[in-house]
């Protein structure tokens, strides 16, 4: 009865191969399948009472624990429920968390009552059952799902990637945790894939969906992106990088044929009591390995605090790079420093930072250690620092390059009104997950302090990447104190770091909800209004909000038709969450990112007045560290004195 009943699972099957594009790079919630059960739960009641137990407590694995793979039961009185969650290793904590909120919503969406269903995205998979299933890998329903572009030499890339997607399906069943990432390189190209299999089915049961999902996945070449799914396992091809470079793993010693339980059987049948004792010590000494911590391959976080240094360049191969420093190459500038556009000796195309840090006795010995904590920060949204110089009294870093500049100059300079709703959209949602990986994925807490548009600068596809992160880190000791050094740029900062110096992660989720009102409005933070008003925008947006009429706060370069009015007044909500006046009223860059995400938020949270910190555009003699790292231009924002104005 129970197999027939979980054989009968899906049949509502959704492959929305419409929706759901395999050109974009990692969206993580574009959903794949969607299966409901035609049966359903004899006791509504219950039955409800158990799913939302199993969700809460599968979201507090996740979302608390930080874990990326959770199961959950309730079986109160009739009707139990059985819940699985899982995450691709390669999120990060709050990716997986938005993911589990957005595949919680919609599993929802099943007909009431129906005692099963499942939703898998292309960053998680979620399943709820009235009978366990934990062990279960292959159901009717498993498909494929192929993009549409045809690879160039068909023959090669066929060969290439065929062979990838045999190796992980042989190595992936080996692998503690059942996951494994790789990156194969091919005529100029790559072919990044993963292979991943439930972690409660045996290595068996692992072995045998990828078996399926690998012949289901053959029918995809020679198009360069393929998806394969089932009950317990997921395998994706893509020529798009979905994961960072750094969370490959080195699958060879996986496939290796035979396993050490077959070869000790031999051993055993072959040699006397000595041979016996070995092979006790050696299980001894593989238990002993066997519980050291893993590393984790995730595409937003090291798995380890052992940190790799960053390149080293020569001085005078930057100089080179940069035409002596010239202000031809100059490409910004800020409290920490210039930045020069600078073209290496091969070519590559970086941004050179020469730093303004004064002079110190202790700047030596904290300027490497500091810089090779930053450098090994790797994250989609964070700008990648690739290497540092010292001579003498100089210090540079060396940044990836970013062609399109700062987010500033596409609102308030000359690119004005040229970013739609959906590129808007992706910066605010990237600048968010790039902060919480900094708050709570990195291994040590780093505090931007100094978030603006200024300093989030845009790649070639409009996405953001966050820049000037750690830099504060890198002020000489006695200058980095918060009653001394204010790093931050008034007009995002909150206040409680403007006028006390409380520093926390706090104090950037504030300035991240002026820069989404920015962005939405395409009004400078720091300005007054043209209008009879003159209001500053934060002013403005709560008053407008207080009467629901926030959709004027919208820019008026932005076409009605492009954006959904309601999704807009969510993220006016979620910025004005961000800026209230109690830091601990705000919530952390993490859950920011799964409100973004959500769908029906806004009636639960409502945020309450912020405390207004203006300009009153009179300069005062202080050092500003706000800076545009990698950007190609910047513009110079005046510091200002700060002001607590009482709303009305």
């Amino acid at each position: 009865m129970l197999r027939q009943q979980l054989n009968l699972l899906i049949t509502t099957l959704i492959i929305l191969s419409s929706s759901c594009s395999l050109t974009q790079a990692d969206p993580q919630t574009c959903l794949i399948n969607k299966g409901c059960s035609t049966y359903n739960a004899t006791n509504l009641s219950n039955f409800y009472k158990n799913l939302k137990a199993t969700l809460l407590d599968l979201q507090s694995k996740i979302g608390n624990e930080n874990k990326h793979f959770a199961t959950a039961q309730s079986a109160r009185g009739a009707d139990p429920v059985f819940a699985l969650f899982q995450c691709r290793n390669y999120l990060s904590n709050s990716d997986c968390s938005a993911c589990f909120a957005v595949a919680a919503a919609q599993i929802r969406n099943c007909s009431a009552g129906c005692n099963g269903a499942r939703v898998i995205y292309d960053g998680c998979f979620l399943r709820y059952e009235s009978n366990g299933f934990f062990d279960q890998t292959t159901l009717p329903g498993n498909s494929v799902l192929c993009g549409t572009k045809k690879a160039n030499g068909t023959t090669a890339y066929n060969a290439t990637a065929q062979q990838l997607l045999l190796d992980l399906k042989t190595a992936t069943p080996k692998i503690p945790g059942f996951f494994a990432a790789t990156k194969t390189p091919i005529a100029g190209n790559a072919i990044y894939a993963i292979a991943q299999c439930a972690e409660t089915v045996t290595d068996g049961g692992c072995l045998a969906c990828l078996k399926v999902g690998f012949n289901n996945i053959q029918g995809c070449f020679p198009n360069t992106d393929g998806i394969a799914f089932d009950a317990g396992c997921f395998m994706r091809y893509s020529e798009i990088p979905f994961f960072a470079d750094n969370q490959t793993i080195d699958i060879t010693p996986f496939l290796k044929q035979g396993s050490s339980s077959n070869k000790g059987a031999i051993i055993v049948g072959a040699v006397g009591g000595v041979a016996l004792v070995l092979i006790l010590l050696a299980l001894f000494l593989w238990l002993r390995l066997k519980k050291k911590p893993k590393r984790h391959h995730r595409g937003d976080i090291l798995g380890a605090t052992e940190l790799k240094g960053p390149v080293t360049y020569r001085y005078n191969d930057l100089k080179s790079a940069t035409k002596k420093f010239s202000d031809e190459n100059k490409l910004g500038e800020g409290g920490f420093g210039n930045v020069y556009k600078g073209t290496l000796k091969n070519g590559n195309v970086v941004a050179v930072k020469k730093l303004n840090l004064g002079h110190s006795g202790k700047m030596d010995e904290q300027f490497e250690s500091e810089v090779k904590l930053i450098s090994n920060v790797h994250h989609r949204n964070l700008v990648r620092l690739l290497g540092c110089c010292s001579k003498g009294q100089e210090r540079i870093l060396v940044y990836e390059y970013m062609a399109n500049n700062s987010l500033d100059r596409f609102l308030f300079g000359e690119k004005k009104g040229s970013l739609n709703w959906m590129q808007r959209y992706d910066i605010i949602l990237g600048t968010a997950r790039g902060l919480a990986y900094l708050h709570e994925d990195f291994h040590v807490s780093i505090i931007h302090r100094d978030i603006k548009t200024g300093n989030i600068l845009l790649d070639d596809d409009f996405q953001p990447k966050i820049a000037d992160f750690g830099l504060a880190r890198l002020l000489p000791e006695d200058q980095s104190h918060l009653s001394t050094r204010f790093a931050g740029t008034l007009g995002y900062t909150a206040p409680e770091y403007a006028i006390h110096g409380q520093l926390s992660v706090k104090a950037d989720a504030y300035s991240f909800g002026v820069v989404v009102l920015e962005i939405i409005s395409g009004q400078k933070s720091s300005e007054l209004r043209e209008d009879a008003d003159g209001e500053f925008l934060l002013q403005r947006a709560w008053k407008l909000y207080e009467v629901d009429r926030h959709l004027e706060l919208i820019d008026k370069t932005l076409n009605p038709s492009d954006y959904d009015a309601e999704e807009v007044k969510k993220f006016i909500a979620i910025a004005l969450l961000c800026t209230q006046a109690t830091a601990s009223a705000r919530p952390t860059m993490s859950e920011i990112v799964v409100l973004l995400k959500s769908k029906n938020f806004v009636e639960h949270m409502k945020p309450t007045m912020p405390v207004f910190v203006n300009s009153n555009l009179k300069p005062q003699n202080r050092t500003d560290t706000s800076t545009t790292t990698a950007s190609a231009s910047s513009t110079s924002n005046a510091t200002v004195a700060t002001s607590i104005l009482s709303a009305r």
